[in-house]
């Protein structure tokens, strides 16, 4: 078996010094065929069963991955709504099909991710998102944010690493992100509640530096934007005909806080888990999703394997979040 290649030394230093790395060769796009065909029979079941309680009159089954859910959408906004809720998955149930996992624990993406890390144990947060991103729709437009503005303060000054991957070509006219470079060493920046589709969002007189500077992230398919969870970043508006794929996934040193191996010994019907959980949960970046290991050098018979993962997120999907811990920002963003 080939072994994936490393980044490079200049790579590793120009992520840490930029805020961001773009690597367009992290994998082979037919490695991602899997999880979008995957996605596209999720679409088609979730459509049918809209049929069937008559609420969805045409299912547009002629059309592609890149284009079916936007047509849906048009029709109807409820219909696209609910099955974009349906495949992001804000809680831990959510989409966790097998072939998910294959691109969480990829072999070639863990090893660029070790390297930016400085390590190789490893782990991976159910923190992620599958973002289609609907051509001239404003709700996949992204305000200004840091990924740490989502994490309890305790993580601040940790590296969590986000891994945006494309399912598409991201380009300028499908809505690639925005990412002020060299901004991400200092104190996270003051969020407000209300941005754009419930976001939070940075103001541009608390952006760190001129959003002028901002560079412009188009990815190939194939290919990773690495961020730091301090790095300003937005994502803009989609003009192109197609649906702009892309899913963003998040590591950290098995060093960092995190929840590994943390289970509720009780779950009432409300949802409310057993107090030594929340108590132990508190020390996570996010606690309302689980946390496991993706990768390790020490203990490779501790690494989780995708029946461990989904059990993770169904468990975690039951329990009632603890937001009591997550930072708490001002309210309300003029002209949101």
């Amino acid at each position: 078996m080939n072994h994936p290649k490393a980044l490079t030394a200049q790579q590793i230093r120009f992520f840490h010094e930029e805020g961001y790395l773009i690597v367009p060769d992290v994998f082979d796009p037919a490695d991602l065929e899997p999880l979008r065909r995957e996605l596209d029979k999720e679409i088609d079941r979730k459509a049918r069963e809209l049929h069937a309680a008559g609420k969805l009159a045409n299912l547009h089954a002629e059309l592609d991955f890149d284009h079916r859910l936007a047509a849906i959408y048009r029709d109807a906004k409820e219909n696209g709504e609910a099955i974009m809720r349906h495949l992001e998955g804000l809680r831990g149930g959510g989409f966790h099909a097998p072939e998910m996992f294959e691109v969480i624990a990829h072999r070639r993406l863990l090893k660029k991710v070790a390297g930016l890390l400085g390590s190789e144990e490893i782990v991976a947060s159910s923190v992620y998102r599958i973002r289609p991103k609907l051509p001239n729709i404003g709700r996949g437009v992204v305000p200004w944010h840091q990924d740490s503005g989502y994490f309890t303060p305790l993580c601040d000054r940790q590296l969590i690493i986000t891994c945006w991957i494309p399912l598409v070509d991201a380009t300028v006219e499908n809505g690639c992100m925005q990412i002020l470079p060299r901004t991400h060493q200092g104190a996270v920046a003051t969020h407000h509640t209300g941005g754009n589709a419930g976001f939070l969002v940075i103001k541009d007189e608390n952006l760190p530096d001129d959003p002028r500077k901002a560079i412009t992230a188009a990815c190939p398919r194939g290919g990773v934007v690495f961020m730091t969870n301090r790095t300003p970043h937005c994502s803009t508006p989609n003009y192109s005909d197609h649906i702009r794929w892309s899913v963003d996934l998040r590591y950290q040193s098995a060093e960092a806080p995190n929840n590994v191996g943390l289970w509720p010994e009780t779950i009432d019907a409300e949802g409310k888990a057993d107090d030594e959980f929340y108590a132990k949960g508190n020390i996570a970046c996010y606690p309302p999703e689980a946390d496991f290991l993706v990768a390790s050098a020490r203990h490779p018979e501790q690494v989780t394997d995708y029946a461990e993962y989904a059990r993770r997120r169904e468990v975690f999907d039951k329990v009632k979040p603890n937001f009591s811990v997550i930072r708490r920002w001002p309210q309300g963003v003029a002209g949101a």
